[in-house]
């Protein structure tokens, strides 16, 4: 079957969003959208090496649940799929562009590559290349928050972190043991399963002894929800909630986001093994363009005006570019640095 789980329905008019918020939520979308592609050609062009894993189609994930938390402040943990986590929380597409190429304004300078963005100043908490890796750090960041405000007295401590991860990490002993000390301990954590169908080539189905994964939530007293990771509108409600309950010291929420990859697990995968109805069902759904009929129909926005946005993210990402080609190479005498902390 192409599609064995109904995908949730989302009554928009009950979660209006204004003309700038949706305006905001498409910008970042297209960001993410163009970027990615822009990947794909430098990648077949040999200007950037190794493992390149795009997040084409899931844009709706990452805009809507970091859209809906407070930039600079909250934080957020990614996966190897890193580099729209890292755009949507402001990380700029110069910065991002260039550690793609391996450059000293790279915002890891030039030594994470594509799996490892990490910006302290965006709160990024970086991107991990091992399936679950970020799971636990996530939960440290917002242990010391709640730490911070409950026993060191610090009221302004009420930061919200995100933690992405796909659908394979949910079966890996670190989903298990972090969620049930996040619900222990009532951290303000945001647990968001991109669940795109394919853990590199393993259907979910075929992975998991239950594919509901929100329902996971249920063993650790905490809040899950599923919801469609197509729909951007729906994916801010609910992240919106959560953490409204993260601040309030009501404490996790395990998200699900039914969403789909446009492309390969990375550029290196010819991706042979997905059926063609599979991905047409869901590239039918793209994220994109289902935002930008919502804003037309309801007036919130033009369609000349949504052009106009997509001319403007195709000159920063043609910026980012050669902003990256020009930058210099990591020089050699640095290359211990950043091994171990150092004063700023």
């Amino acid at each position: 079957m192409v599609q064995e789980r109904t995908l949730p329905k989302f009554n928009a008019a009950s979660t209006p969003i204004t003309r700038e918020e949706g305006l905001v939520l498409y910008e970042d979308m297209v960001l993410g959208r163009f970027f990615e592609d822009k990947c794909a050609e430098m990648y077949y062009r040999g200007k950037m090496f190794g493992f390149v894993h795009l997040y084409n189609g899931q844009e709706a994930v990452s805009s809507g649940v970091i859209k809906a938390m407070r930039p600079g402040e909250d934080y957020v943990s990614s996966t190897y799929r890193d580099h729209v986590h890292a755009l949507s929380s402001g990380v700029p597409a110069r910065e991002v562009m260039a550690e793609l190429f391996g450059k000293a304004t790279g915002c890891s300078k030039g030594r994470g590559g594509s799996m490892h963005m990490f910006s302290a100043k965006h709160r990024l908490l970086g991107g991990y290349a091992f399936v679950a890796e970020g799971i636990p750090v996530a939960a440290g960041a917002a242990f010391q928050t709640k730490y911070r405000r409950e026993v060191m007295g610090d009221t302004s401590a009420d930061q919200v972190t995100a933690c992405f991860f796909g659908d394979g990490a949910a079966n890996n002993g670190q989903f298990f043991e972090t969620l049930n000390m996040a619900a222990l301990w009532k951290l303000p954590i945001i647990f968001v399963v991109e669940n795109n169908k394919w853990a590199i080539g393993m259907a979910h189905e075929r992975a998991t002894s239950d594919p509901e994964i929100y329902k996971k939530a249920s063993v650790f007293n905490m809040v899950g929800v599923e919801v469609d990771g197509m729909d951007v509108l729906a994916v801010n409600a609910v992240a919106k909630e959560a953490i409204k309950r993260a601040r309030a010291g009501e404490g996790p929420t395990l998200i699900e986001a039914l969403t789909y990859r446009f492309r390969g697990h990375s550029l290196a995968d010819p991706d042979e093994l997905r059926a063609k109805e599979e991905k047409e069902f869901w590239f039918s759904r793209d994220p994109i363009k289902k935002l930008a009929t919502y804003l037309v129909e309801h007036q919130l926005a033009t369609s000349e005006e949504l052009k106009a946005i997509d001319q403007k993210i195709t000159a920063v990402v043609d910026d980012a570019v050669e902003f990256a080609e020009t930058s210099p190479e990591p020089d050699p005498s640095e290359l211990y640095r950043f091994i171990f902390a150092e004063d700023e």
